[in-house]
């Protein structure tokens, strides 16, 4: 059973940064990890992610340059470093794992439908 717990989320300004946590059970060897995130009203959507075993880095283009995702395997942590925050980063911030290899991360074409579980989510909320 594959558990993802996050923590980390809260309330900033626009310009500050957040460091969002996911603590990984049960997804060892499991091709992939990262994160999604939803606003009110919008469809869950790619953030970024780490191929789990070499390292990878994906990002989505909205988030590049001001997002950093890392990995520490002996703690089956991943974390997101969020800086240069902006209102429009507001949503539930969700980790994700991707159980078996798809070329869709490396495209930046992976869907929420294509993830296999999911944490519960944590608020970002970034006011102006």
């Amino acid at each position: 059973q594959v558990t993802l717990i996050e923590s980390g989320g809260g309330l900033v300004q626009a310009g500050e940064s957040l460091r969002l946590s996911c603590e990984a059970s049960g997804a060892d060897g499991m091709y992939a990890r990262g994160w999604f995130r939803q606003a009110p009203g919008n469809e869950r959507e790619f953030v970024g992610a780490v191929t789990w075993n070499d390292g990878r880095l994906y990002y989505a283009e909205a988030v590049k340059g001001r997002f950093t995702i890392s990995r520490d395997k002996a703690k089956n942590m991943i974390y997101l470093q969020m800086d240069s925050l902006k209102p429009e980063d507001t949503g539930v911030y969700y980790c994700a794992v991707k159980k078996d290899f798809t070329c869709a991360v490396a495209t930046l074409q992976i869907a929420s439908t294509d993830i296999d579980y999911w944490g519960r989510g944590t608020q970002v909320t970034v006011s102006s």
